[in-house]
């Protein structure tokens, strides 16, 4: 029978404070795991908390800036203070400037490369040493359907969810020896901060849908399952896949 029981694991999802990462902490709760939430908006981490809380779950924030790669190297041990060394890490914090290729600075494409990019490595390598030593653990991170797909004023996000799925495959071909599943999770249209945008645009929004096998964008407790089999030792033997949860949009 497959294990799904994530009692005893503790989880580290950064973006925790809305959207896709707010749902994914909450599904890895409710599964029995104790999920540190990590983010910039204190008021917003304390809130996912209280949600999760109320499930009821076990959950502690952890305020930190993505953004300044300084705080990179304390934050595996600031994390592990809370409920013990981490044993799943979800790489769920993003930007997504969505400018026109003529206006794209130095600036908003060295932040979006950084955080979409460069933050799920850097991160997941200060937390790795921890889970060899247990021989067990996980990291998913959050492609997208610009993985592998071209998008209006996508440029610089396409790019680092391009990358992200290579990133992913090499961090499995490195570290699943040791019992680390590396995945990547690539979400369709959910109802985001990040989608807010889309979701403002009723045509556009339809549009996007009709393009699903399914006839519908997704909603974020479609999140879930997938979210908690990768975590879990039900997906022992997988790793180093992008798994696109779209209802279909790539398919067609």
């Amino acid at each position: 029978m497959a294990d799904f029981n994530l009692t005893g694991k503790v989880a580290l999802v950064t973006g925790g404070t809305s959207g896709i990462g707010r749902r994914q902490a909450l599904a890895l709760a409710q599964a029995g795991a104790a999920v540190v939430l990590l983010g910039r908006r204190e008021a917003q981490l304390q809130e996912a908390v209280s949600e999760i809380e109320r499930a009821p779950g076990s959950a502690a924030a952890l305020p930190a800036d993505l953004g300044d790669r300084s705080q990179l190297p304390g934050l595996a041990a600031r994390a592990a203070q809370l409920f013990g060394p981490i044993d799943i890490l979800i790489n769920a914090a993003g930007v997504n400037f969505r400018q026109p290729i003529e206006e794209i600075t130095l600036e908003s494409w060295d932040r979006t490369l950084n955080l979409n990019l460069a933050v799920p490595f850097f991160l997941a390598r200060e937390l790795v040493p921890a889970m060899k030593e247990k021989g067990w653990g996980r990291v998913i991170n959050i492609a997208s359907l610009q993985s592998s797909r071209a998008f209006e004023n996508g440029l610089a996000y396409g790019a680092s969810k391009g990358g992200i799925t290579q990133v992913t495959r090499a961090m499995a071909e490195a570290w699943s020896r040791h019992g680390i599943g590396c995945n990547a999770i690539a979400p369709g249209f959910f109802p985001t901060e990040l989608t807010a945008p889309v979701y403002e645009n009723p045509g556009l929004l339809d549009k996007l849908a009709a393009q699903t096998a399914i006839g519908r964008n997704g909603v974020l407790s479609d999140l879930d399952g997938l979210t908690v089999f990768l975590a879990a030792p039900a997906s022992d033997y997988v790793t180093g896949q992008v798994i696109h949860l779209d209802g279909g949009f790539t398919a067609k």
